[in-house]
């Protein structure tokens, strides 16, 4: 079976964005270039991407044009938005990401459960947060950036409950950044 892999950005006291959202913690670290490598590895095994619709408008910003290492296989995948409000989105000169609506747990199970490559999912908070609550995370990758911002947006819900997850990698970088790499433990 495919595994969902959800890979977040994090500051070390544990927020994903500011507390309106901003992501300018991001900017701590100028150099993301052993992260890119590690991340070309990664989407060998990948051949599907699922962005929420306000990580799509950010990311359309940037990768299609893009001239890091790791762009061209970005822009390559197949990429599923998840959104109520778009009709369409296109990704450039690229292949346009296909538009999903209605219950992303239930498309995400079925993509699953279809032959295939993992599925990676960046950022795109509100639908990490739904896929993790519906049991349907099997990797949760944190790229731990050194800064504390105090207050902000946190990647697990309130509501969640207890999830106990089992370090499988950690990784220093030498710009600071370490890679935490957990999947769920179950019981």
């Amino acid at each position: 079976m495919r595994k969902l892999i959800v890979q977040e950005l994090i500051t070390v006291d544990g927020y994903v964005a500011g507390a309106g959202g901003e992501l300018d913690f991001f900017e701590s670290v100028t150099d993301y270039s052993e992260v890119d490598r590690d991340n070309l590895q990664l989407l060998e095994n990948v051949d599907t991407i699922l962005l929420g619709a306000a990580t799509y408008e950010m990311f359309v910003q940037y990768w299609p044009t893009a001239d890091e290492t790791v762009a061209k296989m970005v822009n390559a995948l197949p990429k599923l938005v998840f959104s109520s409000t778009l009709d369409k989105a296109p990704w450039g000169d690229w292949q346009e990401a296909q538009v999903v609506r209605g219950n992303a747990a239930d498309k995400v199970a079925e993509l699953k459960r279809q032959p295939g490559k993992d599925i990676m999912l960046w950022g795109s908070l509100s639908l990490a947060r739904s896929l993790i609550q519906a049991g349907l995370l099997d990797e949760l990758q944190l790229r731990v950036i050194p800064v504390a911002i105090g207050k902000g947006l946190k990647l697990f819900p309130d509501d969640l409950g207890r999830l106990d997850l089992q370090l499988t990698e950690a990784k220093p970088y030498a710009s600071g950044i370490t890679s935490l790499h957990y999947r769920p433990r179950h019981a």
